[in-house]
């Protein structure tokens, strides 16, 4: 695989964009080809698959109830599940509220994916090994985090990064350039993902800023950046693999702008897509579907037919069964329970708040 230099994008953001993969499943960039096995592709397709599927549940069961918030993710497999692919298990990830995906992949229970989205406190009972924060609901604070865990890392001398992403919309807030500025400033390991995907909620891309690219936002913080196909996996996992090495060498941060498109509404709490897309625009993005043109290009390898994906889709809708019993069996959440958790030595005044919901409770 080619090797990036990241150096010279410091002072020059790669404006072309990366892709290995055309539309048709067909390589264009043999030079960028990552060094996968066979059964690393087919992993990271599965995840792929694994993702839309989940998503697509995860929709169905919020507009019955039986789930909350959720901001969907088709379209974004290649972006999200291609940068989680490349990090290690011992990574730090600081997701936003799109990325439960990767969070669930690098570590915490599908189930508990679910709880989160239902507003479930236990949702945020992480396992000691996992490395990761809940999802970042305000816009752009997990790129200020990320600076401040990169820097830990740092001086404690690891050989691992911190890595977050946003959106487009995420990179016009004011802890977006503090979080790049801070890790730049002190050469700290963390990768950078802004997913753009086109809209800040309805807000086109082109009414956000004036810069060409969002990756080159970078420059100005001393930071390599480059500009990569969000709907090609191989691409986005070349990238993020090669930006990983670069800042766990000791050499600093690395943004990298996934150009990408979600299919579905920015959430599921009333945004309408069809009042600022065409039909024209979608149709141009379906017609660069991640996951069919990772599906080409597995079956042009032999790699892959319908037979695994039906006995695959099988197991994934057996794995979201599972998870939404384990949802489903969990205690209601008690005002006591709240209480409980706010402090490590509870004042007077709250614990008596704390018995008077309990008498209440108990009835």
């Amino acid at each position: 695989m080619k090797k990036l230099d990241f150096e010279s994008l410091k002072h020059n953001p790669e404006y072309e964009v990366l892709q290995v993969l055309g539309t048709d499943g067909k390589v264009v960039n043999e030079d960028l080809m990552p060094d996968l096995t066979d059964d690393q592709l087919v992993d990271l397709f599965k995840q792929m698959i694994w993702s839309r599927l989940v998503g697509d549940q995860t929709a169905k069961l919020s507009r019955q109830g039986r789930l909350g918030f959720f901001a969907p993710t088709a379209g974004e497999e290649a972006s999200q599940m291609g940068s989680n692919f490349a990090m290690a298990k011992d990574d730090f990830l600081l997701g936003a509220y799109r990325d439960v995906p990767q969070l669930i992949k690098h570590g915490l229970s599908l189930a508990k994916g679910f709880m989160w989205s239902k507003g479930h406190y236990n949702a945020n009972d992480y396992p000691e090994e996992l490395n990761a924060l809940p999802p970042q609901i305000i816009i752009g604070a997990q790129y200020a985090q990320t600076a401040g865990v990169a820097l830990g890392i740092k001086l404690n001398g690891d050989k691992k990064v911190a890595y977050t992403y946003t959106g487009d919309g995420g990179t016009s807030q004011g802890d977006f350039y503090e979080g790049i500025n801070f890790a730049g400033a002190y050469q700290a390991p963390a990768v950078f993902f802004v997913q753009n995907n086109g809209y800040a909620i309805s807000v086109p891309r082109k009414l956000q800023t004036a810069a060409p690219t969002l990756a080159q936002k970078g420059v100005a913080a001393g930071i390599p950046s480059i500009v990569v196909d969000g709907m090609d996996a191989l691409a986005v996992y070349a990238a993020a693999k090669q930006a990983r090495d670069y800042a766990v060498e000791g050499n600093g941060p690395v943004i990298i702008e996934t150009l990408t498109y979600r299919y579905g509404p920015h959430t599921l709490s009333g945004d309408d897509p069809t009042r600022y897309r065409t039909k024209e625009e979608e149709d141009e993005w379906h017609a660069k579907d991640p996951l069919v043109r990772m599906r080409k290009f597995l079956t042009d390898k032999g790699l892959w037919d319908d037979a695994k994906e039906e006995a695959y889709n099988a197991e994934v809708a057996k794995e979201i069964d599972d998870a939404i019993k384990e949802v489903e069996s969990q205690p209601a959440q008690k005002a006591s329970d709240f209480l409980k958790f706010e402090f490590v030595d509870t004042p007077g005044a709250i614990q008596r708040e704390i018995d008077e919901y309990e008498e209440k409770e108990a009835k």
